[in-house]
């Protein structure tokens, strides 16, 4: 089992070194640090001292991966490529081009958007799980029909219909909860009930469709027509073997959605104003601020293969023979 889990994350640090250099790459070689600096002082003509008054003040007036001037040690570290991407393998995100502190900015989101995604998470894997089960219990009938159509139109309709109709309808006409905003404590229950809930029911469509397709394709396997013939229930053999043996395919779905879990929706916090990591990257994107945006590209690849690795071990539970391989 140790073995087992060392391998997988073993299998994940080429592949995170990847990530690290195709990011420096697109941001320090298909653009420069003269480009970086000109769209921050936001002029064309721009003085060339301007421009390297402010890569000075920033930490861009380095050489990219190797500096010549420098003695010892200090060649490799005195560079761009050192401080702006090795160090985010410590997480040592440094400041934003906004001279802000990107860790403790990270450290102060990610609390909101993790308050609305794990609720997310479990409540719409249970809503999903329950309802394909059903529509497999019932499979072939009018409520499978049913079912089905309304799982196809769900996944029909854009996102952010569901945001702004939600927002409309339950925020505006039933006033039940409010439209956007957030607060700490208990008090951030009444901002994150409604976010949780549209994203639940706009899951529901491709979920439900995705899993009763596993479901029914274990019905159809020779295990199954052998518990059949012994006797064993419907209900028995859709929670005990088809559940069970349905799980892998499951959790390799769920990996996707971990990296939510700290990095947020982007669309989510933006329309709700929830000061979340998705908001947050938004932000920088609108702002041009490369740094924050490295940062949370990295972080994104850090929880994904997080993700990866956790959703490995999850299947040496799920299927013992995992474990072999």
């Amino acid at each position: 089992m140790t073995t087992y889990i060392l391998r997988r994350i073993f299998y994940a640090i080429p592949i995170l070194i990847g990530v690290n250099l195709l990011t420096f790459t697109l941001f320090f070689v298909v653009n420069s640090a003269d480009d970086i600096a000109r769209m921050h002082l936001g002029n064309k003509h721009v003085k060339q001292t301007d421009i390297e008054s402010w890569k000075a003040s920033h930490g861009y007036d380095k050489p990219l991966l190797f500096n010549q001037n420098a003695a010892g040690i200090n060649s490799i570290t005195d560079t761009i490529f050192y401080q702006k991407s090795a160090r985010l393998f410590v997480f040592d995100f440094g400041r934003s081009d906004l001279d802000r502190n990107i860790g403790q900015d990270i450290q102060t989101r990610m609390w909101p958007s993790l308050a609305i995604a794990a609720p997310t998470l479990l409540i719409g894997l249970a809503t999903n799980i329950t309802f394909a089960l059903l529509l497999t219990f019932f499979r072939a009938t009018r409520l499978d029909t049913a079912g089905v159509f309304l799982c196809v139109v769900l996944m029909s309709i854009s996102g952010l219909f569901y945001i702004i109709g939600g927002q409309y309808l339950i925020g505006k006409i039933f006033q039940w909860v409010p439209i956007s905003g957030y607060d700490s404590g208990t008090d951030a229950l009444k901002f994150i009930i409604l976010p949780v809930l549209i994203g639940v029911v706009s899951g529901i469509g491709s979920g439900a469709r995705l899993y009763r397709t596993l479901f029914i394709e274990e019905l159809g396997k020779d295990y199954i027509r052998m518990a059949r013939a012994k006797g064993i229930s419907e209900l028995r053999v859709l929670f005990r073997h088809v559940l069970k043996n349905a799980m892998i395919p499951i959790l390799t779905g769920i990996v996707v959605i971990l990296p939510m879990l700290f990095m947020g929706s982007l669309l989510m916090e933006s329309f709700f104003a929830i000061p979340g990591l998705g908001s947050y990257t938004i932000d920088a994107i609108n702002d041009q601020d490369f740094a924050t945006v490295r940062a949370m590209v990295f972080l994104g690849a850090v929880l994904y293969i997080i993700g990866l690795v956790l959703t490995d071990i999850s299947y040496t539970f799920a299927d013992p023979r995992v474990r072999l391989s």
